[in-house]
């Protein structure tokens, strides 16, 4: 397993009102979901980077702002044909 390292300013977490702890696991969820929307990585590989279950990441993406499933116009289209 690889570690990233990130240096922030020590009042950072004060200033987001969170503990060191929360702010970090804050930090390490929008990064994974931010690769997520991207398609950079599945929702899978994301939950695994917060650590999390699948379905739980999924269900906590909406907090972030990103929709849990990303289809663009013709992948709606068909699964709307589809339903």
């Amino acid at each position: 397993m690889n570690t990233l390292t990130l240096d922030y300013p020590e009042s950072l977490p004060d200033s987001a009102r969170l503990s060191r702890r929360e702010f970090e696991n804050s930090m390490r969820f929008a990064m994974a979901a931010k690769l997520f929307e991207l398609g950079r990585i599945s929702s899978g590989q994301a939950a695994q980077l917060v650590p999390m279950d699948r379905y739980t990441f999924l269900k906590s993406l909406g907090e972030a702002g990103v929709a849990a499933i990303q289809w663009d116009s013709d992948e709606f289209a068909s699964e709307a044909g589809n339903a």
